[in-house]
């Protein structure tokens, strides 16, 4: 199933009735294909109606009612892996918006960054998270491709150090 506002509700009350909950399990996160656009007047994010039409505000309500935390994808170019607006220009407004979302989690891509330094990107957008005023774990996702084992842990709460991992069964051989 594709990303939605009715898939996050059904993972959200899946992680109730089969005890995911109760084993520690506390975040649900939406990935990219979110974002519907921005706002040509005010640059602000808003989510695909068609996917989302009661907006995060309210999905994350929804998820925190569940008695979980709500996370939520962006990237650090100028637009997503898949295509969507990035964070790049964004990050103060963007970081206000998740905010007044009610984003707990933040996962940050790498995607469309063309020449700019990756450690710096990301402290922009931690110093943004931080002016927001609303604690939000900062997930930075750069695939390890600038080092980050030397620099993320002063500027995020967890990173990856690899592209993504993939089944990759065709290959599979068995011994």
């Amino acid at each position: 199933a594709e990303v939605s506002e009715q898939v996050i509700k059904e993972t959200a009350d899946a992680f109730v009735s089969t005890g995911l909950k109760d084993a520690g399990y506390t975040y649900i996160v939406i990935d990219d294909i979110w974002q519907g656009g921005r706002d040509s007047v005010t640059g602000l994010l808003y989510p695909d109606p068609k996917r989302f039409p009661s907006g995060i505000k309210a999905l994350a309500d929804y998820v925190h009612s569940k008695g979980l935390k709500f996370g939520i994808y962006s990237d650090a170019g100028s637009r997503t892996c898949a295509g969507r607006p990035g964070g790049l220009g964004h990050e103060y407004q963007d970081a206000r918006t998740y905010a007044r979302w009610g984003v707990d989690y933040l996962k940050y891509d790498w995607c469309n960054t063309t020449t700019q330094d990756a450690k710096s990107s990301y402290a922009n957008m931690r110093n943004a998270l931080y002016a927001a005023g609303r604690p939000i774990v900062f997930s930075i996702c750069e695939w390890g491709s600038n080092k980050p084992w030397e620099w993320a842990g002063e500027v995020g709460n967890l990173w990856r150090t690899t592209g993504d991992i993939r089944d990759n069964w065709k290959n599979f051989s068995t011994i």
